[in-house]
């Protein structure tokens, strides 16, 4: 056990919910007879997905912040049928629709911005408001009518990496994908080590290190492997890149910024944050500008899987982004949750979905599970900090946060004051 701590970086039952994950995958090959675990089911599960887990990154960091979107779902429709129309009535080509959809998603949050963090209306009624506004909307713009959309538009929610060099029988772009992963996989884990070694800080043996480089490395060629030998004309979807880059992006802002940090600081306790210097508003009002911006991404990914836009988009979307926070341990009240544990949460609800949609499942059971799914997943967090036990979040939140002080000590920015100024402040 003491091996698996130091390998692992904490005790195993913090990661109940990655283990359940994995449990899930299992279960459901072994009742589809292996129909889970297949390049083809694997490729569906992520462009039938992706634009839930973008809405979830987004939700991620309203929720961290106390508040809740309700409105994503008609947001994302919204923009989904305005940039269908526009590209088939006003001429205008595929990219210049996907800024169109950015702008315009922007300017729907900065909207709902105002109202929660400058007039002082609770971003639930806002967005309760958004919710009702924008799925008239959509119906109204495309008058209940489905729209599609052009084939170069339909490469961000349907399309695949492209195969280029020799024949090897696989997909050379998602081979080179997967050896890109593997090597920044290492340099991480070998700077941080070095990083941590630099400052004197507790440092995990190089067996554990290596031991870890190893396994995921293994995991990553393994899935690697899987979306490249899939049938012909298929690899990595593009939707997955999307998503994957997005939650890079998304975890360094989160963790490594300063408006990062002051999102966690408001929803953590917004009066502390304010007499720290925080502004809780501009703190509210880009949450929500980057929420709905997300929504707008979200949309368009759907709509181009789809290949066209309709009426009936987005409904019940702002659930699942909610439930999947949820389950990947952010915290009701706010300043707890990262983007990896939606991520997670996310990820689970879609094997859920996929594995009981294999199974023949009717939409009653798969709704009634994916309800006691969420209710378990929070009723364990909550049991384990009345155990004063950190959730996987909170163990997550506490190393990062180890790190980022002794990052701020070895290397001090203008940004983060002298250890003796902190001290006195205390």
């Amino acid at each position: 056990m003491e091996h698996l701590k130091k390998l692992f970086g904490g005790n195993l039952r913090q990661f109940g919910m990655l283990i359940t994950l994995v449990v899930m995958v299992g279960l459901f090959q072994i009742l589809t007879r292996g129909r889970v675990w297949t390049p083809t089911n694997l490729m569906n599960l992520l462009n039938g997905n992706s634009y839930i887990l973008v809405l979830a990154i987004g939700m991620v960091l309203v929720i961290i912040a106390g508040h809740i979107d309700l409105s994503v779902g008609s947001v994302a429709a919204f923009v989904g049928i305005v940039v269908a129309i526009a590209m088939r009535d006003w001429g205008v080509p595929w990219w210049a629709g996907i800024l169109l959809g950015i702008v315009l998603g922007a300017v729907i949050g900065a909207w709902q911005g105002f109202w929660m963090a400058y007039v002082g209306i609770p971003g639930f009624i806002v967005t309760l408001a958004g919710y009702l506004f924008f799925r008239g909307a959509n119906q109204f713009v495309g008058k209940s009518n489905t729209v599609p959309v052009p084939e170069a538009f339909q490469v961000i929610g349907a399309g695949y990496l492209p195969e280029w060099g020799p024949d090897t029988g696989m997909n050379n772009s998602t081979l080179l994908v997967g050896v890109l992963a593997v090597v920044a996989l290492a340099v991480f884990q070998i700077r941080g080590r070095a990083k941590l070694v630099r400052v004197g800080a507790e440092v995990p043996p190089m067996w554990a290190t290596i031991t870890r480089i190893v396994l995921l490395s293994l995991v990553i060629v393994f899935v690697t492997i899987m979306y490249a030998s899939g049938r012909p004309g298929t690899s990595f979807p593009i939707s997955g890149l999307i998503l994957v880059a997005l939650v890079f992006l998304y975890s360094f802002f989160s963790q490594k910024t300063p408006i990062g940090r002051h999102i966690y600081a408001v929803g953590g306790n917004r009066h502390a944050a304010e007499l720290s210097g925080v502004n809780s508003k501009t703190v509210y009002f880009l949450v929500m500008v980057n929420m709905s911006t997300l929504a707008a991404l979200a949309g368009m990914m759907f709509v181009a899987r789809s290949t066209a836009s309709g009426p009936f988009d987005g409904v019940g979307w702002e659930l699942d982004a909610i439930a999947a926070v949820f389950i990947g341990g952010a915290a009701v009240s706010g300043g707890v949750g990262t983007v990896v544990g939606s991520m997670v949460g996310g990820l689970v609800m879609a094997v859920l979905n996929n594995g009981l949609d294999l199974m023949g499942a009717g939409a009653d059971w798969k709704q009634m599970i994916k309800g006691l799914v969420l209710l378990l997943a929070v009723a364990v967090d909550v049991w384990n900090k009345q155990q004063g036990r950190p959730s996987i979040t909170g163990l997550l939140l506490r190393r990062r946060a180890a790190q980022q002080m002794v990052s701020d000590i070895a290397e001090p920015t203008e940004e983060t004051p002298p250890v003796e100024d902190v001290t006195q402040k205390v």
